[in-house]
């Protein structure tokens, strides 16, 4: 998942960085979940539809090989996730390693959360894996998670040669989406059903 993003969009949007982690996990009707992840679990679903909807990148996922079509989506999600690492500074006022360490700080301080993404959440900080993410052996390190905890593995193969090949394309797509996906969060963000607050 693009983790970094979720929460660098949480963050700007201020809400919770943790809630809308969890909406990766939660799959079910959010007026099942609990209340203090409700705001954060509909935006991840907003920011999930653009994101798999949006043209540029539905133009990204068909320069993709026939070989890497199943995984291709979350080889974008990570490739995002580096992009943003690399050029933090341009989006965000605080040191990468100061907000990885408020964001940790946030996620091991809040109880309900799904033990999928507490596993995630202790395996990404234990590499300082947002800060790794930065440079292209942090990427292939985490292509390389994403492959593990993918059902078939043997759907990344390729994946670090590919993301090489397509690194313009990659950059250039998310340099023109996330804004959009910036300001389209900070409208949601003022746009949530009450009930969700």
């Amino acid at each position: 998942m693009n983790f970094l993003a979720h929460l660098h969009l949480a963050d700007i949007s201020h809400t919770s960085l943790v809630a809308i982690l969890a909406g990766k996990f939660e799959t079910g009707d959010i007026d099942n979940t609990p209340k203090h992840l409700q705001q954060g679990l509909w935006l991840q679903r907003q920011i999930q539809h653009l994101t798999e909807t949006h043209e540029l990148t539905k133009e990204l996922l068909q320069k993709f090989p026939k070989s890497l079509a199943h995984a291709a989506p979350t080889i974008i999600d990570v490739c995002f996730d580096h992009m943003l690492a690399k050029y933090w500074d341009e989006y965000h006022h605080q040191s990468l390693e100061d907000f990885s360490a408020n964001a940790f700080s946030a996620i091991n301080a809040c109880n309900d959360l799904p033990q999928e993404l507490l596993s995630l959440a202790t395996q990404v900080q234990q590499i300082n894996g947002l800060v790794a993410c930065q440079n292209r052996a942090g990427l292939n390190k985490a292509l390389a998670s994403a492959a593990q905890r993918a059902a078939k593995p043997e759907t990344f193969k390729g994946a670090e040669e590919c993301v090489k090949k397509l690194d313009i394309e990659i950059e250039i797509a998310f340099r023109t989406y996330y804004p959009q996906l910036m300001a389209y969060t900070r409208l949601w963000t003022r746009k949530t059903p009450a009930e969700y607050l």
